[in-house]
């Protein structure tokens, strides 16, 4: 007796080979039959004319809290989404016991020092009381490090410095972090030379950890930024995994192909992969010297005024009669939502059959990005169904098979037998994103079902409740060969 039958849909494995009609039978949380199924099953759900596909796994969020205050995850599930990834731009939950409220950027994650934890080993304590909906994998942040251990982030790390949090970061890998972030874009990280990220990247190293990287730079100076990440993950013999890639400035618009053949010319020599999200604007930390080449920008939460969020920033200069620069700087610490790409731009690094998807959304923002509810049917949706950047088939393997390797994330991403049951149904012809820079927080339509590990956490009448999800390490993590 199986638990679970799907019947008769189009499934798409994640492998992006051509979609069949087949049966997909679940017991004990796992796929156990692919093809006809002629078991009986505790229940049966008709798939015909449905994509029956792996559950989509989110590369790049800021989830760490959200998994904690609520466990839920219903942006993530709505959307399709089994697994996410968390501690991105080196702004991570762990490991930085403060005693304090954080400072920015470490504000996009969350306001208060209860919201962090010395450990990886805490933070999934944690987690597990917490029983989210998706299954996490965790990675540890350098500027979280530099926070717990510096007395001041605005200089490079000394060489005790360094060893510290070679010690923490050795002990957050031991204890389950997949790897490291790095988000040198940010203040409290620009002063970190490479040495320094070498440094802790030869930790990641030693235990089979990767690397994520929001580059120094995703404007004018782009290329060296990503220059500079490619050299430092090569030093120290780290995969890399470039974060949201994008042309940021007026001065790189139309250069996405030039990037994109940069990382080509480094995957020859290294493990380098990348993920992108599918709008043309981005949200940040809302800073008065990082307005320039935003043609807009709305502010997505403000501590000083938080009546502003949702609001321009020139519609709030305009109403206080002051520069935006002022205006930036009487609103924070805040948020904003910054318009500073081009659409054929993200429509070249879509296309590339390399690039992941990751939604990049902030929780916690007021007024937030609408990609934190959106991302995954709005790739399906407008740029797979309506301009045809790829086919489903492709866009799935890029959303499941290709992201389950890269992190290393056993007997999950396809749909086989002997796989983990993270499973999404969805509708090919009416999937698209409703969220939108107005309304952000307006739910996806088109998901018709969403298993993680062999339970439903979503319907036709949307979340169940289950929350089965699973903290996740990535396969081949060692214990290093020198302390």
């Amino acid at each position: 007796m199986l638990d679970l039958i799907f019947r008769e849909g189009f499934v798409v494995d994640g492998s992006g080979g051509p979609r069949r009609i087949s049966d997909v039978g679940v017991k004990n949380g796992r796929i156990v039959a692919v093809g006809s199924v002629s078991q009986p099953a505790r229940r049966e759900i008709d798939a015909r004319g449905l994509i029956v596909a792996p559950g989509f796994i989110d590369v790049h969020t800021h989830d760490d809290r959200l998994a904690l205050i609520r466990p839920d995850m219903a942006p993530k599930i709505s959307q399709g989404v089994t697994t996410i990834v968390g501690g991105n731009c080196g702004i991570a939950a762990v490991p930085i016991p403060l005693t304090e409220p954080p400072a920015p950027p470490l504000t996009l994650l969350a306001g208060a020092s209860a919201d962090f934890f010395p450990s990886i080993a805490t933070y999934r304590t944690a987690l597990i009381a917490a029983r989210p909906a998706t299954n996490v994998v965790m990675l540890a942040g350098h500027t979280s490090l530099r926070a717990a251990i510096m007395e001041r982030l605005d200089r490079p790390g000394r060489e005790s410095e360094i060893a510290a949090m070679q010690i923490a970061l050795r002990e957050a890998l031991t204890e389950g972090a997949s790897g490291l972030s790095t988000g040198l874009y940010y203040p409290p990280a620009q002063s970190a030379p490479p040495r320094e990220v070498e440094a802790l990247l030869r930790v990641v190293a030693d235990h089979g950890g990767l690397q994520t990287a929001h580059l120094r730079d995703e404007g004018d100076r782009v290329i060296a930024a990503i220059d500079e990440a490619f050299n430092c993950a090569f030093a120290a013999g780290v995969p890399l995994v470039v974060s949201h890639l994008k042309c940021a400035s007026t001065a790189v618009w139309g250069t996405a192909r030039k990037l994109l053949q940069r990382i080509e010319a480094a995957q020859l020599r290294q493990k380098v992969a990348f993920d992108v999200y599918p709008y043309d604007a981005s949200s940040t930390m809302l800073s008065p010297d990082r307005l320039a080449d935003a043609r807009r920008i709305t502010v997505s939460w403000s501590d000083s005024y938080p009546e502003m969020a949702g609001r321009d920033l020139d519609e709030i200069a305009s109403c206080w009669c002051c520069a935006q620069g002022e205006a930036a700087r009487r609103l924070s610490p805040a948020g904003g939502i910054f318009y500073k790409m081009q659409e054929r731009d993200v429509r070249a690094i879509l296309a590339h059959p390399g690039a992941m998807i990751g939604s990049d959304g902030l929780p916690h923002d007021k007024h937030p990005h609408p990609r934190l509810w959106g991302t995954f049917p709005r790739v399906l949706g407008r740029y797979v169904r309506e301009l045809r950047l790829m086919p489903l088939e492709d866009a799935i393997r890029r959303m499941t098979a290709l992201p389950a390797a890269v992190f290393g994330l056993i007997d999950r991403g396809m749909i086989a037998e002997g796989m983990h049951a993270d499973i999404t149904v969805f509708d090919e012809a009416g999937i698209v994103d409703r969220a939108t820079f107005d309304e952000p927080l307006r739910v996806s339509h088109g998901i018709r079902c969403v298993l993680v590990n062999g339970q439903e956490v979503f319907d036709a009448e949307g979340l169940t409740g289950a929350r089965p999800g699973q903290f996740l390490t990535r396969a081949g993590m060692r214990q290093p060969s020198t302390v």
